[in-house]
């Protein structure tokens, strides 16, 4: 037998290749589940009711699914034009760190209408110019991006602790290390009453689908699949390869930005060192899932966002640990990898 590359994949394949991919994940996971002495169908069945069976539940998951659509869209920017940005969480981090600086009662003096698309932008930029930095050095001087923005997340996130202890300290917090609240002014209204459903979840829709128009309808979106398919052919062809990097770098580290300013807008308030709970690393299990398809992003995001908070009330009922939603959602990556290999490779005896 020997592997034969495909010259067409088929679209019905590139359709199935994620959903067996998570099918085959949940199956793995149940191998777990049941050597914890849990049924297994009974603990997905929780899954699912802890995620969507309550009015609670409902909006919860699609809160979390919030930020998981916007690094999920920051990374499939990115790995599409083949500028591998494992730095989300910290571009993550410093957007909300500029919204939380700027949204304060010594920050912008702007009426609401203007000052949250203010901060929204702040906190893009901020992911934007943390995710040039990495850029710069790997178009100078070859450094692999993966290595400086993996490392910029820790770097990031010492610095947000340090901002915290320190200048952006909340004196109202009782020591407790937090920043300083956004105005009220600041804050995104909620899609729901009596729930943390913001309307973020609005803006990160409208950002998958520009994400899609862009790549799909723009020469720019052209000129970032050319520099992902065949760097030396897009250069011959005459694609500004730095330009469109950095263009590239700009949209996926300001989406992850946003995530961060919108997520202190919408939900927290002001910032801590566990405002996120791994989004950052969470997008690019998104991302893979959806095959870097801006639309598939929004249905990633969903099921990532229903693992994360129907494990906890399957835990609780089960007694099954509830570390089974990172395992299901890695496994997820693992077999997505695999379902891709076989969309690009078909086996030949």
């Amino acid at each position: 037998m020997r592997l034969e590359r495909r010259e067409h994949r088929p679209i019905g394949l590139l359709v199935a290749a994620p959903i067996i991919a998570i099918l085959a994940a949940l199956g793995l996971s149940g191998i777990l589940i049941a050597l914890a002495g849990a049924p297994v169908l009974e603990a997905y069945q929780r899954i699912l009711v802890s995620a969507f069976g309550s009015r609670l539940a409902a909006t919860e998951t699609l809160t979390r699914t919030t930020p998981l659509i916007l690094t999920g869209l920051a990374v499939a920017v990115a790995f599409r034009a083949r500028v591998w940005n494992i730095g989300a969480e910290g571009q993550f981090y410093v957007g909300a760190l500029a919204a939380a600086a700027l949204g304060s009662q010594h920050g912008l003096a702007l009426p609401g209408y203007a000052l949250v698309p203010a901060l929204m932008l702040a906190g893009a930029v901020a992911g934007m110019v943390l995710l040039l930095l990495p850029l710069a050095l790997r178009l100078r001087f070859g450094v692999d991006e993966v290595v400086t923005t993996l490392l910029l997340n820790f770097v990031v996130l010492l610095f947000v602790s340090m901002m915290i202890e320190g200048p952006m300290k909340d004196p109202l917090a009782f020591g407790w290390p937090q920043s300083v609240p956004v105005v009220g002014d600041a804050l995104l209204p909620k899609l729901v009453e009596r729930s943390r459903l913001h309307i973020g979840l609005v803006f990160a829709v409208i950002a998958a689908v520009i994400v899609f128009i862009v790549q799909s309808r723009t020469v720019f979106g052209m000129e970032a699949r050319a520099a992902g398919l065949n760097p030396s052919a897009a250069r011959f062809a005459g694609v500004p390869l730095s330009a469109t990097l950095v263009k590239v770098a700009c949209w996926s580290g300001g989406l992850a930005g946003l995530a961060g300013a919108i997520e202190v807008m919408g939900v927290k308030g002001y910032v801590t060192t566990d405002l996120s709970p791994g989004y950052g690393y969470a997008g690019i299990v998104v991302a893979m899932l959806a095959n870097l398809h801006p639309l598939g992003v929004v249905a990633a995001a969903l099921f990532a966002a229903t693992m994360f908070v129907g494990s906890d009330g399957m835990s609780r009922a089960l007694g099954v640990p509830s570390f089974i939603a990172d395992v299901t959602v890695a496994l997820s990556l693992l077999t997505m990898l695999v379902a891709l290999f076989f969309t690009t490779y078909r086996i030949r005896r």
